[in-house]
């Protein structure tokens, strides 16, 4: 019966490291592909797939001039960056308000707060773009001019809204596991409660926080339907400009710029990933447990 139990146990290792290895190779393959074929020549592209570029820098000038990946890249920093920026200044205090206060109406909130989870930002796009075309005609008609389409400022307003749903049930749920006892001694220390938060509970949350900073950056950098519709003008993020880019590129069969522009997008989410791994795992983990 042991060597049953025993050789059952390798074969079930075997394959959990077999199934991982598998898993991980088929995710690195193609972004180091991606990366090698970003620096090769179209004469080199056309030879062996796995052949070593050339170091062929020349590819992401051009994307960057010529396709105007530079103003994309630009635009898109802003509206990431903006739109976490207005989302953390948001959701931290209403998180912390439900998770530690007992208040009339607390109750619906929370509700409101969790069916905003089901609710997909694709199917309310062309509700938002008729809405904001709406007010568009307003100002339009006051100042001579638009205002709400075709601005980052308020393409990151609409991110931020759109994912503080998702981001207050995640740091509320963190705040509850959070003993009382801290803000208790703050209380004693003269501690407001604004102050408690800012100075006691947030640094505590801080896994949760980068966690919830991590995966909404991910959302905002890659996101495509919503700056497509509200940003219908020369101004794009990069996703967008991607798309045009790739186009361009197909067309005039110029594949080094294309995935030049696609190394451009995933560049900053792999640089971030490998700063925040550790405390993005403690964030995942510390969230579950309970007082």
């Amino acid at each position: 019966m042991k060597k049953e139990k025993i050789s059952s146990g390798k074969l079930y290792k075997i394959f959990v490291y077999v199934a991982l290895i598998t898993l991980a190779i088929s995710i690195i393959v193609p972004v180091v592909w991606v990366f090698m074929s970003s620096l090769k020549t179209n004469a080199e592209f056309q030879g062996s797939p796995w052949s070593l570029p050339a170091s062929y820098i020349q590819n992401f000038l051009d994307a960057f001039e010529k396709a105007n990946m530079a103003e994309y890249f630009l635009n898109s920093v802003i509206v990431t960056a903006l739109g976490l920026l207005l989302l953390v200044v948001i959701a931290l205090p209403a998180s912390y308000v439900l998770a530690r206060f007992d208040f009339k109406g607390k109750k619906f909130i929370n509700t409101a707060f969790m069916g905003g989870l089901f609710i997909n930002v694709n199917y309310i796009v062309v509700p938002i773009f008729l809405m904001l075309t709406s007010w568009d005609d307003v100002v339009y008609d006051m100042i001579g001019d638009f205002f709400f389409l075709d601005n980052i400022v308020v393409l990151a307003v609409v991110y931020a809204a759109t994912a503080i749903p998702f981001t207050v049930y995640l740091l509320s749920s963190y705040f509850r596991t959070l003993p009382k006892a801290y803000e208790e001694a703050a209380f004693i220390d003269g501690c407001g409660y604004f102050k408690t938060m800012i100075k006691v509970m947030a640094p505590m949350a801080k896994p949760s926080i980068i966690t919830v900073i991590l995966f909404n950056f991910l959302a905002f950098w890659n996101e495509y339907i919503i700056a497509l519709t509200l940003m219908p003008g020369a101004s794009k993020t990069l996703p967008v400009g991607l798309v045009t880019l790739s186009k361009g590129q197909m067309a005039a069969a110029n594949y080094g710029q294309l995935y030049a522009g696609l190394v451009i997008v995933m560049l900053p989410t792999l640089i971030l990933y490998i700063m925040v791994q550790k405390k993005l795992t403690q964030g995942m983990t510390l969230g579950g447990l309970k007082d």
